[in-house]
């Protein structure tokens, strides 16, 4: 729904919100095991037809699906709307 992914050679994935342009979670991949710590990279991403699982190529030769967290909740995971919200 109006999420914009953004991955790094770095291993790093930031979520955005696509019409603020606030990151709103950033997270890191981990390598598999036997891979160096410089391949934690993406090569490509996108998500499935449903919107509620990401699909990652990495740089560790792996393919991962991420899906959301089905316990999160604006307690566990607070937004602060006056931070981002648009001028």
């Amino acid at each position: 729904d109006d999420v914009l992914v953004s991955g790094g050679d770095s291993g790093t994935l930031n979520f955005w919100d696509y019409h603020t342009g606030h990151r709103f979670f950033q997270t890191e991949t981990k390598v598999q095991p036997g891979s160096l710590d410089c391949e934690a990279g993406f090569f490509a991403m996108c998500f499935d037809q449903t919107g509620s699982r990401l699909i990652t190529a990495e740089a560790d030769k792996t393919i991962k699906v991420w899906k959301e967290d089905p316990d999160a909740t604006p307690e566990t995971h607070p937004i602060d709307m006056e931070e981002w919200t648009r001028e």
